[in-house]
């Protein structure tokens, strides 16, 4: 896939220490210098003196590589004048400008579709290249570079949440090849990432047959039992069917000890082993550390251990976007604590064990309930408190339960080895695709004789659904006005 990639036959010293050498015919210049920065303000409101426009917003650039016009933009309001000075036009490039992740700041995509009422929204900063400096495409691809990225995340200021001044912006060093260079890396990297991206597409359509054939498997368990023969009653739930006759059906607020979210006024982030953890950290169905991870003082963690705490065998549960209503049982896990993205729920264990609970949770019994009630949420995915213990279960006796734990571990065993194995490669090829990206933008790598080489290719309208891999971060703790308990 590298197609034998070498260096260039003669570098200079960049004076960077980051970037170290580039090739000799190379430039590195400030972003000002090479895009004009606008930073948008507008929010997500309808006014009726304002027109009607289609906002991209944060999340938008954030899950999106490429703003096309497949996305499903938000309907908002902007004047005349904002309308004029942030409307998007193909070829530029807009980055992520404030987030409460410190490494969820930089984040790039190119603007491949425009439209009279197509505007960029808050949060946001666009970058509209120097025709004879620099083109979009290849801007996208270095600011997709670690290199260049860490600069935002050191640039950075905040407390609970971080974001990049216009001068922090302008001064990012970039390196810059001649034009005809850039259009050469642009066509290799986007003939390569074509590649990697098919073999992920295939690997995820594999992810969601095997996550199918294991969502089977548990939702016959829970609702109908180990025993075929066993006598049938009516659920009084339409869209449930039948259930065992012996099995007790009620709210799952009623067999919680209790059912609650996490912080809603994050402390400051600072380097610790105390950690906060958000919906990022459900993986694969269960509830994991990860190496950036947002820790605090200890003195803050005793603080909302002082409200709640999170204990083996609770349940969590996400509560805001894309992936609301995955959950995972928590293992045993010192010094964390939790985001208001996420719910606690604590069976009652002389009635419902926690194991079980999540199988039910998990399976479409539960997922048919969370979807419908958040499609009462217009404004984005989400669910409250109050919606999730209304949620209606079904379960057996407690020696029930834990044989049919037992069956559903020993059943999926291997599906889950399978599927862990499909997401392995997909990191490991996101990795490739990262480290591939970094070496060529900074010179490290000469890809011009093999750009030549390559055949043209028509570009693929297909979306990769990356919600599909779990181990790709999400951003609910991001969002504006998501789902609270409420009062």
């Amino acid at each position: 896939m590298i197609h034998n990639l070498k260096p260039y036959p003669v570098y200079k010293d960049s004076g960077i220490s980051w970037l170290g050498e580039v090739p000799e015919h190379w430039e590195v210049k400030r972003q000002r210098n090479i895009a004009q920065m606008l930073v948008s303000n507008i929010n997500k409101h309808s006014l009726e003196s304002e027109k009607p426009v289609r906002l991209c917003n944060y999340v938008d650039v954030y899950k999106n590589e490429r703003i096309t016009e497949y996305i499903h933009f938000m309907h908002a309001t902007a004047s005349q004048e904002e309308i004029k000075k942030f409307r998007l036009q193909v070829g530029d490039v807009i980055i992520t400008k404030d987030s409460e992740m410190w490494n969820d700041i930089g984040v790039p995509a190119l603007v491949e579709y425009e439209a009279p009422d197509l505007v960029c929204g808050y949060h946001l900063a666009i970058l509209k290249p120097r025709d004879d400096v620099i083109i979009g495409d290849y801007l996208l691809r270095a600011l997709q570079s670690r290199g260049v990225q860490s600069q935002y995340y050191i640039s950075a200021n905040g407390v609970t949440r971080y974001g990049l001044s216009h001068y922090a912006i302008k001064s990012v060093l970039v390196p810059v090849p001649p034009l005809p260079e850039q259009s050469a890396i642009v066509h290799y990297l986007d003939h390569i990432d074509r590649r990697i991206r098919r073999y992920i597409r295939t690997k995820q359509k594999l992810i969601k047959l095997l996550e199918e054939q294991k969502q089977a498997i548990i939702y016959k368990a829970v609702t109908g039992g180990l025993n075929p023969d066993v006598k049938l009653k009516p659920s009084e739930v339409e869209w449930l069917g039948e259930v065992p006759e012996h099995y007790k059906r009620t709210k799952l607020g009623r067999l919680c000890q209790s059912i609650r979210d996490g912080t809603h006024n994050p402390p400051p982030a600072v380097e610790g082993e105390h950690r906060l953890l958000s919906v990022r950290n459900i993986i694969g169905g269960r509830f994991v550390t990860r190496n950036d991870d947002r820790t605090m003082t200890p003195s803050a963690f005793s603080d909302l251990q002082r409200s709640y705490t999170v204990q083996e065998n609770d349940i969590v549960l996400a509560l805001v976007g894309a992936t609301t209503g995955k959950s995972a049982v928590v293992e045993k896990m010192d010094k964390v604590t939790v985001q208001r993205s996420i719910g606690i729920l604590r069976s009652n264990p002389l009635v419902l064990e926690s194991h079980f609970l999540n199988f039910v949770i998990s399976s479409e019994l539960v997922q048919a309930q969370i979807h419908r009630v958040m499609d009462k949420y217009a404004a984005q995915p989400g669910i409250y408190l109050n919606d999730v213990s209304k949620l209606q279960i079904v379960y057996p006796e407690l020696n029930e339960q834990k044989r049919i734990i037992y069956f559903i571990q020993k059943n999926t065993q291997s599906i889950d080895v399978a599927i862990d194995h499909a997401q392995r490669e997909i990191s490991l090829l996101r990795e490739y695709r990262t480290r591939l990206i970094a070496d060529v933008v900074t010179g490290k790598l000469d890809v011009r004789e093999a750009a030549a080489n390559l055949p043209e290719e028509i570009d693929e309208t297909e979306v990769l659904d990356e919600g599909l891999v779990e181990d790709e971060e999400t951003t609910e703790e991001n969002l504006d006005g998501e789902p609270e308990e409420e009062t």
